[in-house]
């Protein structure tokens, strides 16, 4: 049931950059050892994946290299490897979709003025006339926007797969944070104005008057529920915050995201005079039609149909270097999957410790017909666990998610940058990748480099390049990566490539000030998110 990295067929095509690197090409050794195939039939199981190599063979021209800071060379980095010239491939697949961010930020737009319009002809002319009616009609239409907001950002925690897709999990990551601190603030500033507005109108302190509606007022003991749990969603979803809390925790507090709806909309079905109007009586029930629908379809009923259908579980846990390991997973129609390299599932490991928890990890390998892979670093109990696994656990899985692929290249050439346990994924992209592509990784010393042996294999058979900084972050070598005259010794090409980020905050951090730095627009950087 073993089947190892797939052989891609290149063709070559001339490049524009042929020149430039022309004097730099070596000629390919017909001896190289990494090219040899692997049948250590006592590795990986049998799955036909070549093992982690601590050596290094005397080949002048490999296309591996643990690299170090030169003083001599004009590059500013020692290495004994060749640089391999550009390779034209295809169109990049991305060209074809650049315009989804475009319109899913009108449509939203769209929406947001719809909502605010459904006030405007509703009101009638000369209704604002004084501070107590200014303050009330601010009111409204903070809560009108406030509304819209809480279903947009509830449609984008459904996990329907058609709008990862669409969007892109980055954006829908950071319009999820910038959404939800825009919606505390303006659920606040409802509050604030509708209290102050009544106060001045019933010529009563703002303390008193607040009482009062929560009190009086239909379904506000509700929404005063509803405004608390959204606060507490806000606070914890702060970095620093979120860095103290179980990871289970965070994610059970952060659910409570749909209560916020069910408790909120009856408040504002109540006593939302906006919402029972002509017009407003088709757009707000549409709206959460559409968000209730996708998450029934995300949450319910596309991850009953995935397990059902592929039935996934433990093949076999394997171990890859000190505190990381695999975990190979075997189902039915496998290759059915619609999954890509460098994509994650939420995993859920129905042992009898460990069947509550559902954790995202990357794929480590390109999806086959036999074998789906994961590989996991032992950070916590849970994790550390799952390297006990006995083959035959079964698994819950959701997914897949993310569009950290090779779909979404917008130039024909990639630049793969690792840290850690990012190497998973990006272990995985370089399957897909174009010839000419160039991989990066970061650790801390030599026996925390994963998957060594089978990046040396891939960057044979897709004509790529491998570079490995080892050592402390104080080491000259890695001081020097993330600076601009670093990564263009590395990559002098760096601007015309699509680069792919995965590792630690702090790596993806510096990679992408650096990046910034040598004009590498925003389209071109691609992260690999696993906040939601």
């Amino acid at each position: 049931m073993a089947q190892g990295p797939p052989t891609f067929q290149q063709r070559y095509v001339p490049d524009e950059d042929e020149q430039y690197f022309a004097d730099l090409r070596g000629a390919p050794d017909p001896d190289d050892p990494w090219g040899a195939q692997d049948d250590d039939p006592r590795l990986s199981g049998g799955h036909g994946v070549r093992e982690v190599d601590n050596w290094l063979p005397d080949d002048e021209f490999r296309r591996s290299d643990i690299l170090i800071e030169s003083q001599t060379d004009p590059t500013g980095w020692k290495t004994t490897g060749a640089v391999q010239p550009p390779m034209s491939d295809d169109r990049p697949p991305a060209e074809a979709i650049s315009g989804n961010r475009l319109l899913t930020v009108l449509l939203f737009f769209s929406g947001l003025a719809t909502s605010v319009a459904l006030w405007v002809f509703d009101t009638q002319p000369g209704a604002v006339s004084d501070t107590p009616t200014l303050m009330l009609a601010a009111g409204r239409i903070t809560g009108l926007i406030g509304g819209y907001l809480l279903f947009v950002q509830l449609l984008m925690m459904s996990r329907v797969s058609w709008l990862e897709e669409w969007v892109g999990a980055r954006d829908l990551l950071r319009w999820h944070r910038w959404l939800g601190t825009s919606l505390v603030v303006f659920v606040l500033a409802h509050i604030v104005f509708i209290v102050y507005g009544y106060a001045l109108t019933g010529d009563t302190g703002v303390v008193d008057q607040g009482w009062t509606i929560i009190t009086t007022f239909p379904e506000m003991i509700s929404a005063t529920v509803a405004t608390g749990l959204l606060v507490l969603i806000s606070l914890i979803s702060i970095r620093a915050a979120r860095a103290k809390l179980p990871y289970e925790l965070w994610h059970l507090i952060h659910l409570s995201g749909y209560l916020v709806l069910l408790l909120g909309y009856g408040h504002q079905v109540a006593t939302g005079a906006d919402l029972s109007g002509r017009f407003a009586s088709v757009f707000w029930p549409a709206l959460g039609a559409l968000v209730i629908s996708a998450l029934v379809w995300g949450r319910l009923i596309e991850p009953l149909w995935l397990n059902v259908r592929h039935r996934f579980e433990v093949a076999e846990v394997v171990g890859e270097a000190s505190g990381t390991f695999s975990v190979y997973i075997g189902g039915k129609n496998l290759e059915k999957l619609p999954a890509q390299a460098g994509q994650f599932m939420r995993w859920r490991f129905l042992t009898r410790n460990g069947w509550w928890q559902s954790h995202p990890f990357s794929l480590s390998a390109a999806p086959n017909a036999q074998w789906l892979r994961l590989t996991v670093t032992a950070v916590g109990g849970h994790t550390s666990r799952l390297a006990t696994m006995k083959p035959g656990t079964p698994i819950w899985a959701e997914g897949p998610f993310g569009v950290f692929t090779a779909q979404r290249r917008t130039r024909r050439r990639a630049l793969l940058i690792a840290g850690g346990s990012g190497i998973a994924p990006i272990r995985a992209l370089l399957e897909d990748m174009p010839p000419d592509t160039i991989v990066i990784y970061r650790a801390s010393r030599p026996d925390e480099l994963v998957f060594r042996g089978e990046l040396e294999d891939l960057a044979e058979q897709r004509d790529a390049w491998v570079r490995y900084i080892v050592g402390s972050r104080n080491d000259p070598g890695p001081k020097r990566l993330f600076t601009p005259d670093g990564l263009l010794g590395l990559v002098p090409d760096v601007s015309r490539r699509d680069v792919y980020l995965c590792g630690p905050p702090g790596l993806v951090g510096a990679a992408v000030a650096t990046l910034r730095e040598l004009d590498v627009p925003d389209s071109q950087l691609h992260l690999d998110p696993f906040e939601f």
